[in-house]
This record gives C-alpha cells, sequence and structure tokens, in this order.
C-alpha cells in the first residue's frame, strides 16, 4: 500500500535515493517548464480577475468593491505567507502531520535553482522535471484561491481587519499542514494511499467546511430571507466562472507538473465534467423550478470542475460525464434544500458547491480511478477503483472534514477575541464599500 501510495503525488513517479541524486544533476526539462509556467499563470487568473469577478457579480450593489478587495488583497496575502513560512510548513520534510521550518523564507532555494526539483528525501523522494522555484509558485496559487474561496460563505458581514487575520492564521495552520497530510510523500494520507490528483479535500472539501463554519460562527446576514439580495450584476459573475472555467485546466491538467499525456487526460475530462455539470444542474433546476437560470448554469459548471479536480489525473472520459452529473445535481441539492434544511447563510455557497462536489468527486475518485493512469516503474499496475479504495477516499475526506470544522471553529473564536468578527448592523445596511473602504462603485 506505501508503495501505491507513493505513486498518487500529482502523478510522478516514487525514485530511490540514488534516483533523487541523479535528478539532482540532471537538466531542467523546457517543456514541461513552460507548461508549469503557464499553468501556474492560469491557477493565478483563476483568483485574480476570475473568483473577483465572479463573487463579486453576487453579491449587492453596496458591497462590490468590498468583495473584490478580499480576492486580491488575500492574492497578496498569501503569496507572502507562503514565501516567509506557508511552503516550508506544507513541503518542508517534517513528519506525518505538517512540515517544518527548514525553508523559512525559501531557504536553501538558491542552491539548486536551476536544476530539477525533488520532493522528499531517500526512498520515499519524488523527482520532478521543473526548477524548485516554479514548483512553489504553483502550489502558491493554490493556496491562494484556497483562502479566497472561504470568503464566499461570509460575504456581506466579515470585517476586513478580521478576514486578513484569520486567512494568516489558517493558511498557516490549517491549509499547510492538510496540503502536508496529502501531497508531501511524508504525509499520513499520502502514505495511506488515498487520491487527490489536484486538490478535492486540500482546497475544495477544506475551504467549503471553513466556509459553513464561518457562516454558522458568524450568523445570518441582516434582512437574511426578508430583504431582497439578488445578486447585482450576474454579467460579472459570468465573466468570472468562465475564467474559473479556462483557468481550471491549468489547476488539474498542471498538477501532473509537466507537458505530458497524463496532463491530456487531466484538461479532457475537466472539459467534459464542467459541461455535464452545468447541463445536469440546468435540467434540475428547470425541472423543480420552472426556470433554468444563468445561475444556475455557472454554477454547475464550477460544480463539476470541483468534482473532477481530485479525479483529474485518475479517470478516463466516461467516468468523468459521471462525476460531472452526480456533481451538477449534487451541488444543486447542496445549494438549495440542504442549506434550507439546515438554515445557515452560506451567501455564495462556498459549502454547498465546493464542500458538497469536492466530497462527490473524492468519493467517486476511488469508484472510478483507472490503474494505467497512476501506473510507475515501481507500481505497474497503479491504483484502480474498488472498494477498498472508496473507502480511503471517505477516511480522508472525514479526516479533512473534521479537523478543518474544528480548527476554523478555534481560529475564529481567536479572532474574534482580537478584533471582532462581525461588521455592526448599521455598517452592514450602508455596505462594505463605504463602511470598510470608504468607497463607492458609482
Amino acid at each position: 500500500m506505501r508503495m501505491l501510495a507513493r505513486a498518487t503525488l500529482l502523478a510522478l513517479p516514487a525514485v530511490t535515493a540514488a534516483g533523487a541524486a541523479f535528478a539532482q544533476d540532471a537538466k531542467v526539462d523546457t517543456g514541461d517548464t513552460a507548461w508549469m509556467l503557464a499553468s501556474t499563470a492560469l491557477v493565478l487568473m483563476m483568483t485574480v480577475p476570475g473568483l473577483a469577478l465572479f463573487y463579486a457579480g453576487m453579491v449587492r450593489k453596496k458591497n462590490v468593491l468590498a468583495t473584490m478587495a478580499q480576492s486580491f488583497v488575500i492574492c497578496a496575502l498569501v503569496a507572502v505567507l507562503w514565501v516567509v513560512l506557508g511552503f516550508s510548513l506544507a513541503f518542508g520534510e517534517g513528519g506525518a502531520y505538517v512540515g517544518d521550518a527548514s525553508r523559512l523564507l525559501m531557504r536553501g532555494l538558491a542552491e539548486n535553482w536551476d536544476k530539477p526539483f525533488t520532493l522528499g528525501s531517500g526512498d520515499a523522494a519524488v523527482a520532478t522535471t521543473i526548477p524548485e522555484s516554479v514548483f512553489v509558485t504553483f502550489q502558491m496559487t493554490f493556496a491562494i484561491i484556497t483562502a479566497a474561496l472561504i470568503t464566499g460563505a461570509l460575504a456581506d458581514r466579515m470585517k476586513f481587519s478580521a478576514l486578513l487575520v484569520f486567512v494568516t492564521l489558517w493558511t498557516l495552520l490549517v491549509y499547510s499542514p492538510i496540503a502536508h497530510w496529502v501531497w508531501h510523500p511524508n504525509g499520513w494520507i499520502f502514505a495511506l494511499g488515498a487520491l487527490d490528483f489536484a486538490g478535492g479535500t486540500v482546497v475544495h472539501i477544506n475551504a467549503g467546511v471553513a466556509g459553513l463554519v464561518g457562516a454558522i460562527v458568524l450568523g445570518k446576514r441582516t434582512g437574511y430571507g426578508q430583504d431582497n439580495m439578488a445578486p447585482y450584476n450576474l454579467g460579472l459573475a459570468v465573466v468570472g466562472a468562465s475564467m474559473l472555467w479556462v483557468g481550471w485546466f491549468g489547476f488539474n491538467a498542471g498538477s501532473a507538473l509537466g507537458a505530458s499525456g497524463r496532463a491530456g487526460m487531466a484538461m479532457l475530462v475537466t472539459q467534459i465534467a464542467a459541461a455535464a455539470a452545468t447541463l445536469s444542474w440546468l435540467i434540475g433546476e428547470w425541472a423543480t423550478k420552472g426556470k433554468p437560470s444563468v445561475l444556475g448554469a455557472i454554477s454547475g459548471a464550477v460544480a463539476g470542475l470541483v468534482a473532477i479536480t481530485p479525479a483529474a489525473g485518475f479517470v478516463l472520459p466516461g467516468p468523468a460525464l459521471v462525476i460531472g452529473v452526480v456533481a451538477g445535481l449534487a451541488g444543486f441539492w447542496g445549494a438549495t434544500t440542504l442549506k434550507h434544511w439546515c438554515g445557515y447563510d452560506d451567501s455564495l455557497d462556498a459549502f454547498g458547491v465546493h464542500g458538497i462536489c469536492g466530497i462527490v468527486g473524492a468519493l467517486l475518485t476511488g469508484v472510478f480511478t483507472y490503474g494505467a493512469l497512476s501506473a510507475t516503474p515501481a507500481a505497474p499496475e497503479g491504483i484502480s477503483g474498488s472498494l477498498d479504495q472508496l473507502l480511503l477516499q471517505a477516511y480522508a475526506v472525514a479526516a479533512v472534514f473534521v479537523f478543518t470544522a474544528v480548527a476554523t471553529f478555534v481560529l475564529l473564536k481567536i479572532v474574534d477575541l482580537i478584533v471582532g468578527l462581525r461588521v455592526t448592523e448599521e455598517e452592514e445596511r450602508e455596505g462594505l464599500d463605504v463602511a470598510l473602504h470608504g468607497e463607492r462603485l458609482g
């Protein structure tokens, strides 16, 4: 099982210590590096401007600038946190649960800056064909969008100062450890053999659950269920969702860490799942509400993109179609029925889409994974879908869900004690653009 687990890190082959040493003498593959530079830019585009426009288009006019500011400033804040300590905690050697401080302020990056990067050491080392600087930046964009996704559940009511403190603590104490669990050869979920190609657990379940807890702790928006909270400008949201769709090719196909056949398959299944989920959400909404909405179409696309993320490098087109259909219906249910049943105010459905569809995708990865896509010389048969693999996926999902929920709750309570979490009712009614930033959209 451990040998198979070593094959799961972003599709890269396990190497021996001698192989790792050889990798240090090898030259960077320019084709792989070029693809990864492009993928990194695509993933960054998912947050700014993609997510900023997507979320801003769904809030009321008085909160548009404040919502955009959240994504934009989180992009800057998490980038700094990542190079100072976040990368070290996520991808430093450490142990089973967290990295270490050995890469504080990117210490050691200059030593092999023009050589292929090897993650880990010893028998568990994983070799790449790209420079470490590219790997660091690529992973930085994942940390950025994960933190930014949470804001969808907290929209219209959280203090900007509280958000910055919370994101700082959460990125270092929740995101980085979970990334280590799943993607570092020393991580316990990695060793367990659970699969997550591009972030079903690390990004989507993690952000979705954090958003759910945040929405519950903050409480409902003033006037929720009574005032008109219709989106200000769905056109902005459509543009943002479109950027997310395109950027997601970097997110998923880029997670192959090279220009390879597996990257090509990840790109294909990403497109299929997004398209299928768009249609299944629309059909579900049409059947139950009488009209297919534009908001439903773009939400369905994101649902499919979320669900295919953990499976992208492990499944073929047929299963991707199934994953997309299930995700569209599950996301629609999570954003409507589940939210109504439970009574929480997940403003922009961060949990309903990212949390629910992240769980769907992680579990279905265990059902549909195709062995040849994860095969390596050390594990020539790869990992195939089975009941055992499904149970491993469920175990990883449950572990991330519980840890994120508990840690997020504790951090929110700490932030509340330090600066307070929520704006006043008067500020909320005035709008966060003016109350927090002293600006108006126009």
